[in-house]
């Protein structure tokens, strides 16, 4: 079949022979595989990758994999029957056996290396070699790169075992984390922000593993015992998982010399990122130093547009290290995340997260995140004096981008057609001392209320009559700020950025739980509430999912916080 044909297929995609049909392995085909690698992918056993921009490896199946779930929604994008996600090919594929799968789709997946740095602090020693050449993917294996509709897509594993940068981990994911990213990247998608999609996901029905956990009542910062979990393999989708942490890796090597090829393979990894992430933003005719120029600043713009989305709907990523950071301007990587619900600008679900990951500190992680970008870019221009000086401007001026980007995300929350810094100011002040739901909040300011009664459904407490004053009088200077002309039509467009359902870990919970019980109707049924944030569902959906946090998972383990997903 053509790659013309592959681009344009018109029938839904029914089988695995005719998603075979579509493979197209641009990374495999035109990067550079470890020199080190097995021929059979059996490289399991932690070691060091010193070059190559990835190593072939054979995931590890699933033990007797049960179908949970998949994106209806991504599978009509993708052209995909429903009915695929049901077949045995495709159940074998994407619980981790690829021994049988059609020509000429490849019978072995990949897995990449990138270095680490937090918070614009490059690590080494964490590595179990001290070198900084065993960090990577360790559980995560991508098993096909494929063109739809013009689209390329990369379709990875999300605990297919062993790599050989598993640190010596068992490369499983279990159900609890696996259910939480096949629902939020979908959640994600459905909101309006840049993210990798989920596919599909299947369990385990008798493969476990041990994991550190929280007991049931738990209000410890760290888990306190150990519970045994179903394995699952969720797949995750996405243009490419390139991250940050990746050119890093490759820019160490090219500043260290550390092999006769390592300039090139910058430069090759930086081109493929440039052909994967931005080919319709950069150009092929331009040269490698205009190229890079326009990369920056392509990146700088979806990363800050990507942050202020972040603080639109609440999302905290919790650990937003270089490695966490794609190189597209996505969202990628949902581990320790969780979404704001009692308004804390330092809000931080992740225990090890510190404050400097926390919801309202993601702008300034940004920041040093598109810095290190830019170091590993910088070795490719030092030649090329011209474009330097447009490249360091660019990275001088990602503060003055990303605050312009906060000022208009407010201001269109706020229903206003500028922003308003003494407004959103004595807002946030008020949203934290009364305290209130961030969701809650917004979306029934969406309606205009002439009054604050309905915007006491999202306070989680009964405010004094002195701030209940500060409060109508802040909603009069808020409503003398709105513009002139039709109320319902300005309301529609705040409800359209302000969503009504968000994520809620304390309801999340009872589905994973269900799950590990063979039950998966809360998960399906979350899925359809969480996918349609901007609805008015129904008055069941409402009284369910449209609630403030009860008191008692305000310091549960494993709810209001957590020390890992895995």
């Amino acid at each position: 079949m053509s790659k013309q044909n592959r681009e344009n297929t018109s029938q839904p995609v029914a089988s695995l022979e005719a998603l075979a049909g579509l493979a197209d392995y641009s990374l495999l085909d035109t990067l550079k595989r470890d020199p080190d690698a097995t021929v059979d992918g059996e490289d399991y056993r932690p070691r060091q990758v010193f070059s190559g921009h990835y190593v072939p490896v054979k995931p590890t199946p699933i033990a007797e994999p049960e179908y949970v779930a998949h994106s209806e929604a991504l599978f009509r994008e993708l052209n995909f029957d429903d009915c695929l996600a049901h077949t045995a090919g495709f159940r074998r594929l994407f619980s981790g056996d690829m021994s049988g799968v059609p020509a000429p789709m490849r019978k072995l997946g990949w897995a990449t290396g990138y270095a680490l740095s937090i918070y614009g602090t490059e690590y080494t020693q964490q590595c179990p070699f001290q070198t900084g050449n065993g960090y990577g993917d360790g559980r995560a294996v991508s098993v096909l790169e494929a063109v739809i509709n013009g689209q390329r897509w990369e379709m990875q594993l999300k605990g297919g075992g062993r790599t050989p940068y598993c640190r010596g981990a068992d490369g499983r994911a279990v159900l609890r984390s696996s259910v939480r990213e096949f629902l939020a990247q979908e959640h994600m998608h459905a909101l309006g922000v840049p993210t990798s999609r989920s596919l599909c996901l299947f369990v385990s029905k008798t493969e476990s593993v041990q994991r550190p956990w929280y007991s049931e009542g738990s209000s410890n910062a760290d888990p306190d015992t150990l519970v045994s979990e179903p394995v699952a393999i969720s797949t995750r989708v996405a243009p490419s998982f390139l991250r940050v942490g990746q050119l890093e890796l490759f820019a160490r090597r090219a500043r260290e010399q550390a092999h006769a090829n390592s300039m090139d393979e910058l430069e090759k990894i930086v081109l493929h990122l440039i052909g994967r992430d931005y080919p319709s933003d950069i150009h092929p005719d331009l040269s490698m130093a205009d190229k890079l120029v326009a990369l920056t600043a392509a990146f700088r713009e979806r990363l800050t547009a990507l942050i202020a989305n972040w603080l639109r709907v609440g999302y905290c990523q919790g650990n937003f290290n270089s490695d966490n950071c794609a190189g597209g301007g996505y969202t990628l990587d949902y581990g320790p995340f969780g979404f704001c619900e009692r308004f804390d600008p330092y809000f931080q679900p992740w225990t090890g997260g510190g404050q400097h990951f926390s919801f309202f500190n993601q702008p300034a992680a940004a920041e040093q995140n598109f810095q290190m970008l830019c170091s590993a870019l910088r070795p490719l221009l030092l030649s090329h004096p011209e474009q330097l000086q447009a490249f360091d401007q660019l990275k001088s001026g990602f503060a003055a981008v990303m605050q312009q980007k906060l000022e208009s995300m407010f201001a269109a929350k706020l229903g206003l057609q500028t922003h308003n810094a003494e407004l959103l100011n004595e807002l946030l002040a008020l949203m934290m001392k009364t305290p209130v739901d961030y969701t809650m909040f917004f979306r029934e300011l969406a309606h205009i209320p002439e009054s604050i009664q309905p915007l006491q459904k999202s306070f989680y407490q009964e405010p004094t009559a002195t701030l209940m004053q500060q409060w109508s009088s802040w909603l009069e200077k808020w409503q003398s700020q709105l513009a002139d002309g039709d109320t319902a039509e300005l309301s529609q467009k705040m409800l359209q950025i302000n969503p009504k359902y968000t994520w809620r870990e304390w309801l999340v919970v009872p589905a994973y739980e269900r799950a590990k019980q063979g039950d998966y109707t809360l998960v399906r049924e979350l899925q359809a509430v969480l996918t349609r944030p901007y609805d008015e569902q129904s008055p069941q959906v409402e009284e369910k999912y449209y609630r403030v946090r009860p008191q008692e998972f305000f310091h549960a383990g494993g709810v209001s916080h957590y020390s890992c997903s895995s």
